[in-house]
């Protein structure tokens, strides 16, 4: 794994512990090799550069201790200044909208409440690091691109981003998932937005293509002994794709 701890002021002053494998039992030094081998990538957000410019690499791992030494020895995102963001993918895919394997995509956006970031923002953001890096998307896990924080005044964003927005069979179980890990109550919205309506918006709402928990239809009203039910909204069906109307 390679740090670099000097590029990035997200990372702790401390470094790691330097121990000789003599000092260490055997049973430690195992490494447990992931499914994937993952980049971490940090933005402090600068007016005066291009964006790319403000993207640094922090790290490269691919093991399950190596993920706790990186995690263990940055600054949690809790503690991120505003405009700063982290990006966790996987390797050979830049965080970006742009890169081949998510122009096609998009993303599962958890909001989150800003009377409690104290108690979710970190809890949210590590949940959503371990299921990624420890596939545990079912069968889906090809599907996932990375994930990332988000860290502004006005309110943090988790998001899950996928490579393919079309595939709403994949995507409706990739966020039912996501919201079981990150033990998000039904009374919360999860929107999943694809890529390219995100990038060509013209306000700051973006019209979601599926919600959970799906929205139902209203109930129709009876009108005496000759009501009849009404047709089904054909946006919104049992795989839980809602209408694609905008969330404040």
């Amino acid at each position: 794994m390679s740090t670099s701890v000097a590029e990035n002021k997200a990372l702790s002053a401390s470094g790691d512990v330097n121990a000789s494998d003599a000092s260490v039992p055997p049973e430690l030094l195992t490494r447990h090799p992931l499914q994937n081998r993952w980049a971490l990538w940090y933005l402090k957000a600068d007016r005066n550069k291009e964006w790319e410019d403000c993207l640094k690499m922090v790290s490269l791992f691919d093991t399950v201790e190596d993920f706790w030494s990186l995690y263990n020895h940055i600054q949690s995102a809790g503690g991120l200044n505003w405009g700063s963001d982290y990006y966790l993918f996987k390797e050979g895919i830049k965080p970006m909208w742009e890169d081949v394997n998510n122009v096609q995509g998009g993303r599962w956006l958890v909001v989150v409440d800003k009377q409690r970031r104290t108690q979710l923002l970190d809890h949210y953001w590590l949940e959503l690091l371990m299921a990624i890096v420890g596939e545990q998307f079912d069968e889906y896990g090809d599907y996932i691109c990375g994930a990332v924080v988000n860290v502004r005044q006005k309110g943090d964003k988790v998001s899950l981003w996928t490579r393919d927005a079309t595939r709403d069979d994949v995507n409706l179980r990739i966020g039912q998932v996501l919201k079981q890990k990150l033990s998000i109550p039904d009374t919360e919205i999860l929107r999943y937005e694809v890529h390219k309506d995100s990038s060509a918006r013209t306000s700051s709402t973006v019209k979601p293509r599926i919600c959970l928990p799906a929205k139902d239809p209203a109930p129709v009203k009876e009108k005496g002994p000759a009501a009849t039910t009404s047709p089904s909204n054909p946006g919104t069906e049992a795989t839980g794709t809602s209408p694609a109307t905008p969330t404040p």
